[in-house]
């Protein structure tokens, strides 16, 4: 039987201008675990909306993107002696039942890095990311936001992001360290809003960069 003290579980939520959709999706999770929204120097009721559904929310003063939101959520779950965190993207489009199999994972199967998987990718770019790292590593999807890790292996690694990875650093960690591991394959919905992820172009642009530092960092 788990001892839930020692087994608590944080899902990390980055939000910037995430009005519209942050308290649906705080309120569809918090039956999960413990809920810390990163509120990444937002200028509408993003920390509002959050806070009034029952989230813990640490703010940034300048906008500082999505790495540094999951850098900043990471520290406070290590602060506050989570055992494992889900990151959970803020805008709808994770199905939040899934999270019941991430937990399962991680907390009774003692995986490391639950890994998930979409059906599709939305842009160019992230589609060859994809392809790059199911070739080198059999990693089927990089991009997907919603991943479960293992504090401890945070712990070893000291670090979730230190080069802008968009969210792939410390998973290819575990994927190549020999840390049990395992994917998940997800539907993904409609996003309740218009995207934040700034134009088509300059996001690819952004993916592919990443990708470029992804290569050159891990040769």
């Amino acid at each position: 039987m788990l001892v839930l003290e020692q087994y608590r579980i944080a899902i990390i939520i980055p939000a910037y201008n995430e009005s519209e959709t942050i308290s649906q999706v705080v309120r569809s999770v918090i039956e999960y675990g413990d809920v810390i929204v990163v509120d990444d120097a937002s200028t509408d009721d993003t920390k509002k909306n959050a806070c009034k559904e029952g989230a813990l929310v640490v703010s940034h003063s300048d906008n500082l993107g999505y790495d540094a939101a999951l850098n900043t959520g990471f520290r406070e779950a290590d602060k506050k002696m989570f055992f494992a965190v889900v990151t959970f993207d803020a805008d709808g489009q994770h199905p939040a039942k899934a999270l019941k199999k991430y937990k399962h994972q991680l907390l009774v199967n003692k995986v490391d890095l639950v890994l998930g998987v979409r059906p599709n990718t939305a842009r160019f770019s992230e589609w060859v990311f994809r392809l790059y790292t199911k070739m080198k590593f059999k990693w089927n999807d990089p991009l997907c936001g919603m991943k479960g890790y293992s504090m401890k292996m945070y712990r070893d690694k000291g670090v979730f992001d230190s080069y802008n990875s968009i969210g792939t650093e410390l998973a290819l960690f575990g994927v190549t360290k020999g840390y049990k591991y395992c994917e998940i394959n997800l539907p993904i919905f409609k996003r309740l809003d218009k995207p934040r992820f700034s134009s088509v172009i300059k996001s690819n642009i952004l993916i592919l960069k990443a990708l470029y530092n992804f290569i050159i960092i891990n040769k």
